[in-house]
């Protein structure tokens, strides 16, 4: 059998262009030390801050510290398994976690791991954790309300979409049900919510859940958990993760809501890693980039322009005081890189002020931009009204003779105290929100008893949602005209006005 050279020749050629060198070249370092979720390795000399790198086992470990002969490793997972003089590699890679609609409805840990039992997540794509936010030029003026169908919140403290609003107060004051009711009221809207849950407790977050689930709001929302018991370096990363998994939706056009519950616990968590990790400590005892661990943070959260199709995050962080120490650190950090501050104050929410949300203090840097017009003019003056309520209140309690205006403002204002309590959990339409605030700034219910407030709001609702179908659907229509519910001759404002005449002529003070 004769071989024709050619074919000789064109055989070993087509080898040599296959020829595929099989040699895995990677850097790898040798563990110094570990313990409290970090490592020291040696060897790594060219890894980058933030590379991911890999222990055995397959845990993984972001560089932290580059320092002269040794880089600092925090530890994303059980550290406990790993020894002094373990082989440690360098992956060259940044750390990702998976997104899309597959992380939507379901519990996860920051790396995107699954924590419901309910399979693994099979995401077709990942995004970094870190990212740069977009400049200024890609943004655009938050102008887009962003409802949490909280009457107070909406009224007072409006918050647009791309906007982030702080929301800050002792514990147990009703920080996070403020922002439940956010993400409940987000249904049929088209949001894609986050709740990142950092160093909480596991039966509060177990909590939150079982009250999505039954509102049925798990099925637009992500959950990351990063609780009292991870390791502090998850804890650290698990608002990033979270941002990350909205960010995909934003640069699709999507409007995203992202809750970090809370960020003084990732401060703590952060402060904890840098401590260990011998950086320098500066004010109470925290690093002096804590003020960027936050800003680099939630300036993720912005409303796009129309050439990135205005996609929107918009953020609720929560910060937790002590003893209502609004002027610490980490919390006057937080309230300078946000557009506003929900403060809920504790003796209102023992006083059944719920929510708990001080006027005074509260504030929204949109303010009107992010409001419905019917709401801007009905709320216009609602804030300074309750602030000066307050200190009227204050001078009343002195036992001084108040003349007939003084106490006509007084009973007014206890009657919109009365209308602002809302339950927990149970967010109201816009349209809803605007019929009773108007009731109570025009003066519809100075007639009504206090105690009987909240029943004649109850009752009225029902009675246009049952017979006044159609004046709720020209509100609604309407919402957006600038003189809706602002002047008399509106014909909206006339239908308005009619039906809480009729309904006050058959609203029964007398009911026990």
């Amino acid at each position: 059998m004769k071989f024709s050279a050619d074919e000789i020749a064109s055989v070993i050629q087509q080898e040599i262009d296959q020829f595929d060198s099989q040699i895995d070249v990677r850097e790898v370092g040798t563990v110094l030390e570990v313990g409290d979720g970090i490592a020291r390795a040696h060897g790594l000399t060219g890894v980058a801050a933030g590379e991911m790198v890999e222990f055995p086992g397959g845990v993984i470990g972001l560089a932290f510290n580059l320092e002269e002969n040794s880089v600092g490793i925090i530890i994303l997972g059980d550290y406990l398994n790993i020894k002094e003089g373990d082989e440690v590699k360098a992956l060259g890679t940044l750390l990702s976690v998976p997104v899309g609609d597959a992380v939507t409805g379901r519990v996860i840990d920051p790396l995107g791991n699954p924590l419901d039992g309910k399979g693994p997540i099979n995401a077709t794509e990942t995004r970094p954790v870190e990212v740069i936010a977009p400049g200024v030029a890609e943004r655009k003026g938050v102008h887009e309300p962003m409802q949490t169908g909280l009457k107070a919140v909406d009224a007072m403290t409006p918050i647009g979409r791309g906007q982030r609003e702080l929301v800050i107060g002792d514990r147990k004051t009703g920080k996070t049900a403020i922002a439940i009711d956010a993400i409940i009221n987000q249904k049929n809207t088209g949001v894609k919510c986050f709740y990142v849950a950092v160093g909480q407790k596991d039966s509060s977050v177990a909590g939150v859940i079982g009250v999505l689930e039954e509102s049925g709001a798990m099925d637009y929302t992500t959950v990351v958990v990063a609780g009292a018991s991870a390791p502090a370096p998850l804890q650290y990363i698990a608002p990033y993760a979270g941002t990350a998994m909205a960010e995909h939706f934003m640069w699709n056009g999507q409007h995203c809501l992202v809750v970090y519950d809370d960020l003084s616990k990732q401060a703590v968590a952060y402060r904890e890693l840098s401590l260990l990790m011998r950086r320098p400590p500066g004010r109470e005892a925290y690093p002096g980039d804590v003020f960027y661990c936050h800003s680099r943070l939630l300036e993720r959260s912005c409303k796009l322009s129309d050439e990135l199709g205005a996609g929107s995050i918009t953020s609720l962080p929560i910060i937790e005081t002590l003893e209502g120490e609004v002027s610490a650190y980490i919390p006057t950090n937080v309230i300078s890189i946000t557009d506003g501050q929900i403060y809920v104050q504790p003796d209102l929410f023992f006083r059944g002020v719920r929510p708990a949300m001080n006027a005074g203090i509260s504030v929204s840097r949109v303010g009107g931009a992010a409001q419905v017009k019917a709401m801007k003019n009905v709320a216009g003056g609602l804030r300074l009204d309750l602030a000066a309520f307050r200190e009227l209140e204050a001078f009343a309690q002195l036992g001084t003779d108040l003349d007939a205006a003084t106490q006509s403002q007084l009973d007014r204002g206890y009657r919109m105290v009365e209308l602002l309590k809302q339950g927990q959990y149970k967010p109201l339409n816009v349209v809803d929100q605007i019929m009773v605030i108007f009731a109570g700034a025009a003066g519809h219910l100075d007639e009504i008893p206090v105690d009987q407030v909240q029943r004649w709001e109850e009752e009225f609702l029902t009675f246009i949602h049952d017979k006044k179908q159609d004046v709720w659907k020209q509100l609604d229509e309407t919402k957006d005209e600038g003189d809706c519910m602002k002047k008399d001759n509106h014909p909206t404002t006339q239908a308005v006005v009619a039906a809480l005449a009729e309904f006050n002529g058959s609203f029964n003070t007398s009911y026990k």
